[in-house]
């Protein structure tokens, strides 16, 4: 049998897939509502540059609509054993009525916290509330919507204002996360995965560990 470490054996062939989440964190994106409620959406579509993240987000959707209101979010980050959480969220929506674009495969829900099982935490700089039970939460404020190409979706830009890490996945006495004790949710093509054992650290890692395996790609690459 062969493995894809193994490169004699690589054959590319040429696809057409629906979507291309290939392997991206889990976020639950929590915003306020018209009504000063809080909304929390589970997505894939987020990355970070810096302290900036950028998020895709359907125009269609409540977290987009809210964001284009109020520039306040969290970007909490959910661990691997949390999928089942982030799953309950899934089929749920927070604009009412659905819109039609969703109506065959989402219901209309208010209560997200409750809905999820999660539990609300107030923010220190923003308005809408963390979610207590991610081990990574990030308080940021939207800074540019652009709408792309096709029309569908929102990219947004945001700033983090402030980062609030359980302690247990710090290294002590200092602003690292310890890589080897966060196990983020990842979506791999609409399945949900966490990390596997450490294969190496980058040489710009300021948290090295003994593992005399590989390493990761530059992030500046």
């Amino acid at each position: 049998m062969t493995t894809l470490s193994d490169p004699a054996a690589t054959t590319h062939v040429t696809i057409n897939p629906k979507i291309l989440y290939f392997g991206t964190p889990v976020v639950l994106l929590s915003t306020e509502n018209d009504d000063g409620s809080a909304n929390l959406a589970p997505m894939s579509s987020a990355w970070a540059l810096g302290h900036t993240i950028v998020l895709g987000l359907g125009t269609d959707g409540c977290s987009g609509h809210n964001l284009t209101a109020r520039p306040d979010m969290v970007v909490n980050l959910p661990a691997a054993h949390q999928w089942q959480a982030v799953e309950r969220l899934a089929p749920l929506t927070g604009r009412h009525p659905v819109p039609a674009s969703k109506s065959d495969r989402f219901r209309y829900e208010p209560a997200k916290f409750t809905a999820a099982g999660l539990r609300p935490q107030p923010s220190v700089r923003v308005r809408p509330p963390r979610v207590a039970d991610c081990p990574l939460q990030l308080e940021a404020r939207t800074t540019a919507i652009h709408t792309a190409a096709d029309g569908d979706f929102f990219i947004i830009e945001a700033q983090v204002l402030a980062v609030h890490a359980d302690a247990r996945i710090v290294v002590a006495d200092t602003g690292h996360i310890d890589p080897g004790a966060w196990n983020p949710l990842i979506y791999n093509f609409r399945h949900y995965f966490g990390l596997g054992e450490q294969l190496g650290h980058s040489f710009r890692s300021e948290t090295p560990t003994s593992n005399p395996g590989g390493s990761r790609p530059n992030e500046s690459d």
